[in-house]
């Protein structure tokens, strides 16, 4: 069973470190800190133009990649969490509104190329 986790696992990174070599990312802020029950934006912003959806990510401490949103046209909201898209400005925002102890993790953006 460990083996199929760490293929799993080479495998998403493979996945990933593609997406990176055709895609310059940049997300800011690098490292936040809010008080709960605060609000939040962290930015994403990207080099080329895609026909494919931004995906944005959530990873707890010790554990693996869930995905937030898929956002492919302006935007969505699940709860607390929403997430905006502007393919012209090659820009996307992830908003957390009234954060949540739970909230604490490590969130990354994902773009794909044409």
């Amino acid at each position: 069973m460990e083996t199929c986790h760490g293929a799993s696992l080479v495998i998403l990174c493979l996945h990933l470190a593609w997406v990176s070599c055709l895609q310059k990312v940049e997300q800011s802020p690098q490292f936040l800190n809010i008080q709960e029950g605060e609000s939040t934006i962290i930015n994403c912003n990207y080099t080329e133009n895609t026909n494919q959806g931004l995906q944005w990510f959530r990873q707890e401490p010790g554990k693996g990649l869930t995905l937030l949103f898929y956002i492919i046209s302006e935007e969505n909201q699940n709860g607390r969490l929403r997430s905006m898209i502007s393919r012209k400005e090659r820009h996307s925002s992830l908003h957390i509104t009234g954060a949540q102890p739970e909230d604490s993790a490590t969130y990354l953006c994902a773009v794909g190329a044409q």
